[in-house]
C-alpha cells in the first residue's frame, strides 16, 4: 500500500456521513407523513420498520465481513482474491435477502404480535410490513455491492448511487403515501432500490471491471465465503443479540400503549441523526484499518483508532446536547401532542449520556472486526445486552414504573458498559495477534 494509495479517514467518512444522512432523512420524511395520518400510523410505521430491520440482520451474516475481507486483500496486494470474494457475496446476498423477504411476507402477523403491537396499530403495520418484503432482497444486493465499492475506496461513486436512489424515493413518496397510505412508502422504496441495484451493476462493470455471470447470483463458494463468514458470523451474532435485546425493550414500550410507541419512534428519529457521525466514522475506520492490516501497518492502525475515537466522542456529545436544547422544536416536526413533546424532551436529555457511550461501540467494534478480532465483541457484549439492555428495560421501565426514561437509562448503561469493554480490549493490544495472523495469511496467499 503506497502513500499515494493510502486511504484517508476523512475522505471516506464524509461520503458515508452524507449517505447515512440521506437514508435517515428519507426515514424522517416517512415518519412525518405517517404521523400526519395519525399517531397510530406513526407507531405502525416505526414498529414495522423495526421488524424489517431485525430481519435484515440475517444479511449481516455475510454483510459485516464483505468490506473487511475485500479491504484486507486489497491492502495486501491481492486484487484477484478481492474480486473473487466480491462475486461470492452476490449469491449469499440473494439467498439471505430472499429468506428475509419471505419471512417478512409470510410471518408479518406473528412477528408484529410478538412485538406487542397495540390493537389500533396492528391493522396498519401488517400490510406495510408485507409490502416492505421485496425491498429486503434488493437492499441485500445493494448493501453488498456498495460495500465492495467502498472497500475499493470508490466512496464518491457509491454516494452518487445513494443520492439518486433516495431522490427517486422522495419524489415518489408523497403521491404514493397519499394514494396508498403506509403501503405507498414501501412501493416507492422498492422502485428506488431497483434503480440502485441497476446503478451498482453499472459501477461494478465500469469502475471495478467486475462482470457477474449467471451462476454468480446463485453459487456459494466455500473458500471465499469462509473468509467472509469468519468476520460476518460473529458480527451478525453481535448485531442480532443487540437487535433481539432492543426488540425486548420495544415490547416493553408496547405495553405502555400507542402514545409511548409514538414517542419512542419520534425520539429515535432524532437519535438516528445524532449517531450518524459516529457511525460514519466507525465504517470508515473499518475500511482504513482493513487496508492497514493487510499491508502490515499495525502501529498506524492503533494511532488511527485513538484519534477517531476521541473525535467521535466529542462530536456525538455536542450533537446530542444540541438536540436536547432544541428538543421541543425537533419533536414538533412529528407531533403537537403536549404529553409526547414533554416526555420526548426528557428522553433527549438522557440521550446526552447515551450517545458518547454508543460511539465506543461504533468505532472500536468496527476496528476490532477489521483486524480479524471478530469474536470478542459478541462474547464480551452478550451479558450486557441480555441483562442491561433487555433486562434493564423491563426492570426500570415496567417493574419499577419509570416508563420510557427507565428504558433510556438502560440503553445508556448498556452502551457505556460495552463501549468500555471494547476500549479495554483495544488499549491492551489484545487484537494484535489477530492482526498479525491476518497479515501472515495475506502474505502466504501471495506466494507462488
Amino acid at each position: 500500500m503506497t502513500a499515494a494509495h493510502k486511504p484517508r479517514l476523512t475522505s471516506l467518512a464524509w461520503p458515508l456521513l452524507v449517505e447515512l444522512l440521506l437514508g435517515i432523512g428519507v426515514g424522517v420524511v416517512g415518519t412525518v407523513l405517517a404521523a400526519k395520518l395519525s399517531d397510530a400510523s406513526g407507531a405502525a410505521f416505526a414498529l414495522a420498520n423495526h421488524v424489517a430491520a431485525m430481519l435484515f440482520l440475517l444479511f449481516r451474516i455475510v454483510g459485516a465481513g464483505i468490506s473487511v475481507v475485500v479491504s484486507q486483500n486489497l491492502g495486501g496486494g491481492r486484487r484477484d482474491r478481492a474480486d473473487a470474494v466480491a462475486l461470492a457475496t452476490l449469491g449469499a446476498s440473494g439467498w439471505i435477502g430472499g429468506a428475509g423477504a419471505l419471512l417478512a411476507a409470510a410471518g408479518a402477523a406473528p412477528l408484529l404480535r410478538l412485538m406487542n403491537a397495540p390493537a389500533d396499530v396492528l391493522p396498519l403495520a401488517l400490510p406495510f410490513l408485507v409490502a416492505l418484503a421485496p425491498a429486503l432482497l434488493l437492499d441485500a444486493y445493494n448493501a453488498s455491492m456498495s460495500s465492495v465499492l467502498r472497500a475499493h475506496l470508490r466512496t464518491r461513486e457509491t454516494l452518487a448511487v445513494i443520492v439518486v436512489m433516495h431522490c427517486v424515493h422522495l419524489a415518489l413518496l408523497l403521491p404514493a403515501v397519499k394514494t396508498f397510505g403506509l403501503v405507498g412508502y414501501a412501493l416507492a422504496l422498492a422502485v428506488s432500490r431497483m434503480l440502485g441495484f441497476a446503478l451498482h451493476l453499472v459501477l461494478w462493470r465500469s469502475r471495478l471491471g467486475l462482470k457477474p455471470r449467471g451462476p454468480d447470483w446463485l453459487r456459494l463458494p466455500r473458500e471465499e465465503l469462509g473468509a467472509v463468514l469468519h468476520i460476518g458470523l460473529p458480527a451478525a451474532a453481535e448485531n442480532m443479540g443487540w437487535r433481539a435485546a432492543f426488540m425486548v425493550s420495544l415490547a416493553v414500550v408496547g405495553q405502555f400503549g400507542a402514545q409511548a410507541l409514538a414517542t419512542h419512534a419520534y425520539v429515535m428519529q432524532v437519535i438516528h441523526v445524532i449517531l450518524l457521525f459516529g457511525l460514519a466514522t466507525g465504517l470508515a475506520v473499518e475500511i482504513v484499518i482493513g487496508h492497514q492490516i493487510g499491508a502490515g501497518h499495525l502501529h498506524d492502525a492503533h494511532k488511527l483508532v485513538r484519534r477517531a475515537l476521541a473525535r467521535g466522542i466529542v462530536v456525538s456529545f455536542v450533537l446530542a446536547l444540541a438536540a436536547a436544547l432544541g428538543g421541543r422544536a425537533l419533536l414538533g416536526i412529528f407531533t403537537q401532542d403536549e404529553r409526547i413533546l414533554a416526555l420526548g424532551v426528557t428522553l433527549l436529555w438522557l440521550t446526552v449520556l447515551l450517545e458518547p457511550g454508543r460511539t465506543f461501540n461504533l468505532v472500536v467494534i468496527n476496528a476490532l472486526r477489521a483486524t480479524g478480532d471478530a469474536r470478542y465483541p459478541v462474547v464480551a457484549g452478550a451479558a450486557s445486552m441480555l441483562l442491561v439492555l433487555a433486562g434493564g428495560s423491563w426492570l426500570l421501565g415496567a417493574y419499577l414504573g419509570w416508563g420510557l426514561p427507565g428504558v433510556w437509562i438502560a440503553y445508556a448503561a448498556d452502551e457505556w458498559i460495552r463501549g468500555l469493554l471494547m476500549w479495554r480490549r483495544w488499549a491492551r493490544h489484545d487484537w494484535v495477534p489477530y492482526a498479525r495472523a491476518t497479515h501472515r495469511r495475506m502474505r502466504a496467499s501471495a506466494l507462488p
